[in-house]
């Protein structure tokens, strides 16, 4: 009898294994799941729904937390309850990693098993938006999921720009929706100290504020400002409970505390530790500048008594000593630094001095059971020995400290900086500069393809940072970092990846983020020409839009219809207005003015060639036929 039991069983596990393959007739209701970011394993049957039309769900109080609770207050018809009258239960299976699941809907109940509590709280958001955005009846499905990578972060910047404690913790709760657990909170910088240091009031009273602020692209000439006085920051009982409130969820937070370089604000409220006599005053634009901390007995005294007041505010194992883009010029200068390298021997003049530096710092750190995370500039003149690297000056900084045998968080400004241009659209509100769309950000992987397979082992993970010189506003927050954060969370999450079906999901997500009033970016069907002018060629304009998508274009009155990657021959002065989309969802239209000329369709073979890749049409962009815009820095 056993074994016919066995059998049976077997057989029904593979039947329920096998569905989501089954082909379904027109009459059966097609059931997708809209997870982000995607689950590794889904046993998804198409045929067959649950019978759960409301979540009673049932939690031991030790496993309960305020953030679930809010999590399902806000989830429709849900609530908390007995054991004896739930639907939902959950346990600890010790068995799975600390964030690994499974979950399990079936007709008449939903269970859940995770390793730990990130993993009971990663469990409770899928399960939440299957019932966001999939809806009652909840499909029947069995989900088995654990993170690719550790680490999975995003930075802000507060330095530039401040946003307060409710803003912060905004941008925590979209954090954690997505599944990312480090949150890199960039504190200092030239243009503020954010953090109160007790021990250090003038860092609250000078350092926190600056007379005035750059308005338009640093780039600009002249270069104007507001005149307005500006600045902030955040008490430590503020931070406290930002903290708390990111450990409630699953989140560790990370501060930075820049050293020796951005280091201006600080010089501003004490002179006394730059390597002249001042004065100084608290940065007003952006950029790199020359006065950085001046490695003397003070500096290295006051630096020790923030870092003991900040890794009694931060419980986690990492404080960040920024160590990037220190010009040595102030040292160079200096009788002090010339001494110092000269009395201790050290090689590589003011680069070896950096390094004296960050190790110094970091044996002080590690003395008080904490670890440093350093800009990939840490590397050179030699890397502190417990250090970790994070890799933004493209990937061979983290190449290198992982040969070295460093752990490696990647974070490369190609992929992973959300202060870019995520349009070429001209109406796009100012940034920096580069271009970072969502598709690039979505096909990222932090392990480099020239790194040995035996040191893959120390790249952590990556992360996205967002700095805020160009970005006011927390609407602009929104705007910059929302929908590019969720393609993020699935490049460290999901093992495989599917642009299109990711695209599925990212709809609907981006439809639920407008409806609570969130400022979203939505750039999936804006087109990019690709026009072709080059070696006596006729001009053709092309576009690379996701599958399935239609492209129209008008000129001289009449409509076009055009498929992505399809070419479009231009053979007349005319304005064209492209528009391209998908069933109901369009992109903004483009117009592009083409004039063509006597050099329209030549040779030409410059050389050298433009410095500017990002136009993609290399030597072309010259003949094409389009006059370029200023109307975005960087057009």
């Amino acid at each position: 009898m056993k074994n016919w039991v066995l059998i049976f069983g077997v057989l029904g596990l593979f039947i329920f294994l096998s569905c989501k393959n089954k082909t379904t007739s027109k009459n059966v209701k097609m059931y997708e799941h809209f997870i982000i970011p995607a689950p590794n394993k889904v046993f998804l049957n198409d045929e067959k729904v649950s019978e759960i039309t409301f979540l009673n769900i049932y939690l031991d109080d030790t496993l309960k937390t305020s953030y679930l609770e809010q999590l399902f207050h806000n989830t429709k018809r849900s609530t908390f309850t007995t054991i004896d009258s739930a639907n939902v239960t959950a346990t600890i299976d010790t068995s799975l990693g600390i964030e690994s699941y499974v979950l399990d809907i079936s007709r008449q109940k939903i269970t859940i098993r995770s390793g730990g509590r990130a993993g009971l709280q990663y469990a409770f958001l899928s399960l939440s938006q299957v019932v966001t955005f999939n809806g009652y009846p909840l499909p029947q499905l069995h989900i088995e999921d654990s993170p690719k990578f550790t680490y999975r972060g995003m930075h802000l910047d507060v330095g530039r720009h401040f946003f307060n404690a409710n803003d912060v913790k905004k941008y925590i709760d979209y954090m954690a929706y997505y599944k990312f657990n480090n949150f890199h909170w960039h504190l200092t910088e030239d243009q503020g100290w954010r953090i109160e240091i007790k021990k250090y009031p003038k860092l609250q009273q000078i350092a926190a504020f600056r007379k005035e602020t750059l308005i338009g692209h640093y780039n600009d000439n002249p270069q104007k400002y507001d005149g307005k006085r500006y600045g902030g920051f955040y008490t430590q009982d503020e931070v406290k409970d930002i903290v708390a409130y990111a450990t409630a969820r699953n989140i560790n937070v990370i501060p930075e505390i820049e050293m020796p370089g951005h280091a201006q604000a600080a010089l501003a409220a004490y002179p006394e530790l730059g390597c002249r006599q001042g004065p100084y005053e608290v940065a007003t634009k952006w950029g790199i500048f020359e006065d950085v901390y001046c490695p003397n007995e003070k500096t290295f005294t006051f630096l020790q008594d923030v870092i003991d007041e900040i890794i009694t505010l931060f419980p986690g194992k990492y404080i960040h000593i920024g160590g990037d883009e220190c010009p040595k010029t102030a040292w160079e200068k200096s009788e002090l630094c010339q001494k110092i390298i000269k009395d201790k021997g050290i090689e590589l003049g003011e680069h070896g001095l950096q390094s004296y530096f960050i190790n110094r710092m970091e044996k002080y750190i590690n003395s008080k059971g904490k670890q440093i995370i350093g800009w990939d500039e840490i590397l050179e003149g030699g890397l502190a020995p417990n250090a970790t690297v994070m890799s933004w000056r493209g990937i061979e900084g983290g190449i290198e400290a992982a040969r070295q045998n460093h752990d490696v968080i990647m974070t490369p400004g190609t992929h992973c900086y959300f202060d870019h241009y995520q349009s070429e659209s001209p109406n796009e509100p100012l940034a920096i500069g580069g271009f970072t769309t969502l598709e690039k950000v979505y096909s990222w992987n932090p392990i480099p393809d020239s790194l040995e397979v035996d040191k893959h082992k120390y790249i952590l993970g990556g992360q996205a940072n967002l700095w805020t010189e160009y970005i006011p506003t927390y609407a602009g927050v929104e705007y910059m970092a929302y929908a590019r954060e969720m393609a993020m969370s699935e490049a460290l999450w999901s093992e495989s990846k599917d642009y299109s079906d990711f695209l599925r999901r990212y709809d609907r997500h981006t439809d639920y983020w407008k409806s609570k009033g969130v400022n979203m970016a939505y750039h999936v069907y804006e087109l990019k020409p690709k026009i072709m002018a080059d070696n006596g060629k006729a001009i053709t304009v092309s576009f690379d839009l996701p599958q399935g998508s239609n492209i129209t274009y008008k000129v001289d009155g009449k409509t076009m219809l055009a498929k992505p990657g399809e070419f479009i021959k231009i053979d007349k002065s005319a304005q064209y207005v492209f528009s391209g989309g998908k069933d109901d969802r369009t992109g903004s239209s483009l117009l592009l003015n083409f004039d063509l000329h006597k050099a329209t369709n030549a040779s030409i073979a410059p050389d050298p060639g433009p410095n500017y890749s990002g136009c993609g049409v290399g030597a072309g962009i010259i003949i094409n036929g389009i006059t370029g815009s200023e109307r975005k820095y960087g057009g």
